[in-house]
């Protein structure tokens, strides 16, 4: 039986930014297959972890996550703002993350 991925993957940008400050309460998302803003407006309120593994175990697993939720969009071509549990450190910028498919508005 074929596996079947219950959330979307993206990618992690970086944080909002202007020329010379960045704002790391702001992290920016692009989800894949999601080219446009009309397309993004489904992710909106959507749930965000970015999952990785750390050294130690805690609670009999290695695997961590933050949380986050998808809050608007940014700009014309898909990509997404989006606020965290705690900010994401600089070294995650690249790293995949998973976009959960709930809360539901359909």
């Amino acid at each position: 039986m074929p596996s079947t991925r219950l959330y979307a993957k993206g990618r992690i940008l970086g944080h909002k930014r202007g020329k010379r400050n960045t704002r790391p309460n702001t992290s920016l998302v692009q989800i894949e297959g999601v080219s446009n803003k009309d397309d993004a407006q489904f992710y909106l309120g959507k749930r965000l972890a970015y999952v990785y593994k750390a050294k130690t175990e805690t609670r009999g697993s290695k695997v961590r996550v933050i949380w986050g939720r998808v809050t608007r969009p940014h700009g014309n071509s898909g990509v997404v703002k989006s606020k965290f549990k705690s900010n994401l450190p600089p070294h995650t910028f690249g790293a995949s993350i998973r976009v959960m498919l709930y809360p539901s508005t359909i």
